[in-house]
């Protein structure tokens, strides 16, 4: 007769520091109005993002900076902001932050009742911001990841990635949570490696190049979106589409477009007009917006709709299985 043993105990995770004791801290009160998810929502990629984790009513978010890497803990309460930042960047990142929820933003000349919708959202939504990180690499990358696959495809890659080249986050960061990889070490990842992230041949090659002049795509003070996007579309494989998803997110840019985005000429169609439409006649649309037409779509993508669908969703291609 044989006896069965028990199954071993598996060891406990280790505890997290606690949160006293950051690099960086900071408190006050902003004077405009903001919602926290809202603003720092175009940054998360999905809900396992390893760069973006919500706790209970705090975000933890990790980003590279001009001084390393940093992790940022941003809760808000009753009004009250709340910025703990841990590793070498903590300082920078910190002082960010209010860029990061809309401090920058300026809706001077926006009149969103040229169309009743837009005007409705408006009103249901005065606290939407745009918010800047002032880092062109954090939102680049990801960018370069989603080019012409599915939403679902690019995350996975992005959290393959992060997990198989990210160092782990500084500070009592939540399990997992990791920070883009350098310029350096992204060159470093092998043809392998990226096979097995899921990566296909004409994304990874935007990214080598991306990574060979990185540090010449970083904003500073007298680059505005225009002057980042014309530098951006000289690197091989960034287009339109890209360069405008990252200006959107380093400068908070109220009017570029995603032109050339599978969906949302759709949604603009849709909302605006009840029919779906080509780029063309997106542009069209938000014509009346200009300088703020960015702001339009950010407002139809919380309440506008989308055509309804006719047919099968598009399968994400898995490059792991090619």
């Amino acid at each position: 007769m044989t006896t069965s043993l028990p199954a071993p105990t598996p060891p406990a995770p280790a505890p997290r520091p606690a949160l006293d004791g950051a690099d960086f801290t900071d408190r006050w009160r902003p004077d405009w109005p903001f919602d926290l998810r809202a603003v720092l929502r175009p940054h998360q990629r999905s809900a396992g993002d390893p760069a973006m984790q919500w706790e209970g009513d705090a975000v933890w978010r990790t980003t590279t900076t001009p001084c390393g890497p940093a992790t940022v803990r941003v809760t808000c309460r009753g009004g009250e902001v709340h910025v703990q930042a841990w590793g070498p960047g903590a300082e920078w990142a910190g002082t960010a932050v209010p860029g990061w929820l809309g401090a920058d933003d300026c809706a001077d000349g926006f009149d969103p009742d040229c169309h009743r919708l837009v005007g409705a959202i408006a009103r249901r939504t005065p606290d939407l911001r745009l918010g800047r990180t002032g880092r062109t690499w954090d939102a680049l990358v990801p960018a370069v990841l989603e080019q012409k696959v599915t939403v679902v495809e690019a995350h996975r890659v992005w959290r393959a990635l992060l997990r198989l080249a990210g160092d782990p986050a500084p500070g009592p960061a939540p399990a997992g949570m990791r920070v883009l990889p350098s310029p350096r070490r992204l060159r470093e990842v092998t043809d392998w490696e990226w096979h097995r992230c899921g990566l296909d041949g004409a994304r990874r090659r935007a990214l080598l190049h991306v990574a060979s002049v990185a540090h010449a795509l970083e904003p500073d003070d007298g680059c505005d979106s225009v002057t980042l996007q014309r530098k951006l579309r000289t690197v091989p494989g960034i287009g339109v589409w890209t360069a405008a998803e990252v200006v959107q997110r380093t400068h908070g840019c109220p009017d570029t477009v995603s032109y050339g985005d599978y969906h949302l000429k759709n949604l603009v169609g849709w909302s605006l007009a009840g029919r779906k439409t080509d780029d063309d006649g997106m542009m069209e649309l938000l014509e009346p917006w200009r300088g703020h037409r960015q702001r339009v779509v950010r407002l139809l993508h919380v309440g506008g709709s989308m055509p309804p669908r006719r047919g099968p969703r598009t399968a994400p291609t898995d490059h792991r299985r090619i």
